[in-house]
């Protein structure tokens, strides 16, 4: 209203905020790694805030692009990737409930700031209510200096022993300038070497068969995921429900979303369920999938609850499981890295999904084929991973395989050099007895 300008302009901004966020998310997995997760964190609550604080002083939209879109998504990229490898890092035992946890941040968020901010902009403007959203967002800064680097258990073998911080085995890092005096010390060539090769050791994972299937189910993922979230507002309201029964769908959808964050979490993390997380994942993103196909046969909200209820919480339960998932593929060591790669992946189905739901709203007049699309690619994400699961079968299989027959023969092994030492104790008896 304040620049005159049309829906699909404001939208832009929306747009640039997740999609630089996801395009930049390798960006904070190699800060992360070079420096430290606590310099990624604070540099990035740094420049988000920059970003929020330089938008409330804008003069036209495209000022708002630059700076609310590009730079506050930076800031955000920086912030996630690194927040989240940390955890996995942290938790070894509960490490499912814990991101479940740490995830369900960004939907409580969402719920307590969105009448926040509204009431923000009645009283101060949006101007004022973006200034505040800055000094709200510099307190990323806090929470990144919160995060303790420590030396994970495959770290500590690499390089020797530290001391033990946690019941996890983990230790304290050395501290950020001792590093920094190190690699000073080496020459050019040295340094430049050993640059290359740390960073073909952290990406060494993208040559593993079962995270490439993993990759090609996230862009389907991403595809799908978002689709519901634009137009299922849009699609209670063509099927006759009232402005405010549509508005409180999604507070369920939102609500519950929560809720999978952290009961799928501690489900998952059961003795019984812990070795088939990547299963409960799969069966999760399949249950979303199969939510969107059933929506031709709910046209009155009363039929539409239900759908938010459990497309909500199977939301929730694989976001909180991908992190999860990710790790066990690839290890924690190369977790920050890994997870650079997938929401980087996110990216450009986040941008384009929207508009191309949009294009089958206008060109089939309804929004059967959109949340269809949506489902069937869901669906396909669900099938690939099946893939993933079956490769790390076989791998198993192989591995235990190949156990019993070095098992096998060491056993043939002793038995051939007993009989031999046996042959030959008794041969001097026999030698004796003949003389």
């Amino acid at each position: 209203m304040h620049f005159g300008a049309d829906y699909s302009g404001t939208a832009w901004i929306h747009s640039l905020v997740d999609c630089t966020t996801m395009l930049c998310a390798p960006l904070g997995s190699f800060i992360g790694n070079r420096l430290s997760c606590r310099i990624a964190v604070i540099l990035g609550g740094f420049l988000s805030s920059v970003g929020l604080v330089l938008s409330s002083f804008t003069t036209s939209l495209e000022y708002l692009y630059l700076t609310l879109g590009v730079l506050t998504g930076i800031g955000f990229a920086l912030c996630y990737t690194p927040a989240i490898a940390m955890v996995g890092s942290y938790f070894c035992e509960r490490k499912a409930l814990a991101y479940g946890i740490a995830m369900s941040g960004s939907g409580i968020g969402t719920f307590i700031l969105a009448p926040v901010v509204q009431m923000l902009i009645e009283h101060y403007s949006w101007r004022g209510a973006l200034l505040i959203l800055g000094g709200v967002v510099a307190n990323l800064c806090v929470c990144g200096a919160l995060l303790r680097p420590i030396t994970l258990k495959e770290e500590e073998e690499a390089h020797g022993p530290v001391p033990l911080d946690t019941e996890c085995g983990y230790g304290v890092k050395a501290p950020v300038v001792s590093m920094l005096e190190e690699s000073l010390a080496i020459n050019n060539n040295n340094s430049h070497r050993c640059f290359c090769f740390q960073s073909m050791q952290e990406y060494c994972f993208l040559l593993m068969p079962e995270f490439l299937m993993l990759a090609v189910s996230f862009l389907f993922l991403a595809s799908g995921c978002s689709l519901p979230f634009v137009y299922l507002v849009p699609y209670a309201l063509d099927v006759g429900v009232s402005h405010h029964q549509a508005a409180f769908l999604m507070s369920i959808l939102g609500v519950i979303d929560i809720v999978g964050n952290i009961t799928f979490g501690w489900l998952v993390d059961r003795r019984c369920l812990k070795k088939y997380r990547i299963v409960c994942y799969m069966i999760a993103v399949g249950m979303e999938g199969l939510c969107c196909l059933f929506i031709p046969l709910l046209r009155t909200f009363t039929l539409l609850v239900p759908f938010s209820v459990f497309y909500g919480y199977f939301d929730g339960a694989y976001v909180a499981l991908i992190p999860v998932v990710t790790s066990d593929i690839v290890g924690t060591h190369n977790l920050s890295s890994a997870l650079g790669i997938v929401y980087f992946l996110h990216a450009i189905p986040y941008l384009l999904s929207p508009p191309i739901g949009g294009w089958l709203v206008d060109t089939t007049g309804t929004y059967m084929a959109t949340f269809f699309l949506s489902g069937f690619a869901l669906i396909s994400s669900s099938l690939v991973i099946s893939t993933v699961t079956g490769i790390r079968h076989c791998r198993r299989t192989q591995k235990h395989r190949n156990k019993n027959k070095n098992i096998d023969t060491k056993q043939e092994l002793c038995r051939s050099d007993f009989y031999t030492a046996s042959s030959k104790d008794v041969n001097p008896s026999v030698n004796t007895a003949n003389s």
